[in-house]
């Protein structure tokens, strides 16, 4: 801001608190709600769908791979939006994850996975990230909707039911074992194979 800015600023604070300090609140109030309810807005459309794939690389790619998972199309008919799975919803936690985003939007002006070819040379480094952060969280995002305690064990398959009825013990995570559901599950780089290789042999 400008010493000119700093100076009209100035005038105006004292003109109003000449005038009375509760008019200086009142004004305050007003300011503070409008600033806020233009944040909450801007957090509340940066949630949608059309806001998520707005750009090609994510329309072109995990979009179409969404809409062929039972997260987008099955036989109950309710969906799970990429907010759903990828935003918080406790307060905090969003605004962070919202700040964090800020570097994906300048990689998305640096155009690193402004191709398919680039997109997909990154999507082992993307999808990780995106599932330690699960992890840590617990899974927090799946379980807004998914419930251990909720889970009629006897309705699923014998495998499912094993390892549903084991993790909470394991302390395995619903991310652990659900790669992949939502998104194709990413190739992993020949590198890491061969180090994986070279650790087991020694």
């Amino acid at each position: 801001m400008s010493d000119g800015d700093r100076s009209v600023f100035g005038r105006a604070y004292d003109f109003l608190k000449r005038r009375s300090p509760v008019l200086v609140l009142v004004v305050g109030i007003v300011a503070g709600i409008i600033f806020w309810g233009g944040f909450n807005t801007a957090m509340s459309m940066s949630n949608t769908m059309e806001f998520c794939i707005s750009c090609h690389e994510m329309r072109a790619t995990v979009y179409q791979e969404y809409m062929e998972s039972q997260h987008f199309k099955n036989p109950s008919g309710v969906q799970a939006t990429c907010s759903d799975c990828h935003v918080p919803r406790p307060w905090i936690h969003k605004v962070i994850r919202k700040i964090k985003a800020t570097n994906e939007l300048y990689h998305k002006a640096l155009g690193t996975i402004d191709t398919p070819e680039k997109f997909e040379a990154k999507r082992w480094e993307m999808a990780n990230r995106v599932w330690d952060s699960m992890r840590e969280s617990d899974s927090r995002e799946c379980r807004n909707c998914h419930d251990f305690n909720a889970m009629d064990l006897s309705e699923q398959d014998r495998s499912a039911r094993k390892k549903h009825a084991k993790a909470p013990m394991d302390g395995k995570t619903c991310i652990d074992c659900h790669k992949g559901l939502a998104h194709e599950y990413p190739d992993k780089p020949e590198t890491e194979i061969e180090a994986e290789a070279e650790g087991s042999s020694g």
